[in-house]
């Protein structure tokens, strides 16, 4: 069993946009770091990993007016890609209705900071247990704890990934999505002791997010998860204008699980 490359379509003001995961904030625009901002629609994207066999990828709108861009895309591949961002209980069911496979959520789980159980009982109950992602996107302490962050990754909650938190949470969801917020966009390499224990602490699918620099990447977490977290590759990829890493080298290792380059 290898770890499998999964494909993300981050939407920023409608725009298809790759991102420092550090520097995004609701009010200080200028302090926005982007390595790449498309000239091509979501959709563009969604055909290619529906045409390459990409199964699992998500999309992920980042502020408001995404909403159109967002819908697009599941137009291009509905049923197969999961969608995050902004994701409540007023407007899960309506992301599942227009072709999204899985809705992910952070945010809302977090009134004020604090983890809300109740919360991720009620949408479970509204979408159901396989249609839902836990979004567990976090920053490191100076202490080495791994700390949920919210709000763009702007806000740290009073939750630390555990294997105690993974087990609670894996009840009520299929999966979980983790960015590594710190090295997120940077292309410096992934946080590997986090994916070494998100391996050994979740009982579901988990994808890792963040820092993959090199094809190579793919074969590392294979090694230190034993195949059981998949990752997502974003500014390192040619399609994202990346230099590093090539989408038909990511596509080719999904039905292989060999690095022939």
């Amino acid at each position: 069993m290898h770890s499998q490359f999964r494909p993300c379509i981050d939407l920023h003001s409608g725009q298809v946009k790759q991102i420092v995961g550090g520097t995004l904030h609701d009010t200080d625009v200028k302090q926005l770091q982007t390595n790449f901002v498309s000239t091509q629609p979501a959709e563009h994207y969604a055909r290619m990993y529906k045409e390459s066999g990409l199964l699992g990828g998500h999309v992920i709108m980042l502020g408001p007016r995404n909403d159109t861009a967002a819908m697009s895309a599941l137009s291009a591949y509905p049923d197969a890609l999961q969608v995050g961002g902004g994701i409540n209980l007023s407007n899960a069911q309506q992301w599942i209705d227009r072709g999204a496979s899985k809705v992910i959520v952070t945010s809302w789980l977090f009134p004020d900071g604090k983890f809300n159980m109740d919360r991720l009982d009620q949408m479970e109950k509204l979408v159901g247990r396989d249609h839902l992602v836990v979004d567990l996107s976090c920053r490191r302490t100076k202490n080495g704890d791994w700390i949920v962050a919210m709000n763009k990754w702007q806000t740290l909650t009073d939750m630390q990934v555990s294997k105690q938190v993974l087990e609670q949470l894996a009840t009520k969801c299929s999966e979980f999505l983790v960015h590594a917020a710190d090295v997120e966009g940077l292309c410096n390499g992934i946080d590997q002791e986090l994916v070494v224990a998100l391996a050994k602490w979740s009982p579901i699918p988990v994808t890792y997010a963040g820092g993959a620099s090199n094809i190579s990447d793919l074969h590392l977490v294979t090694k230190l998860s034993g195949g059981r977290v998949d990752l997502t590759i974003g500014s390192a990829l040619d399609i994202f204008g990346g230099t590093q890493i090539k989408f038909d080298d990511c596509v080719e290792w999904n039905r292989t699980g060999t690095l022939s380059f």
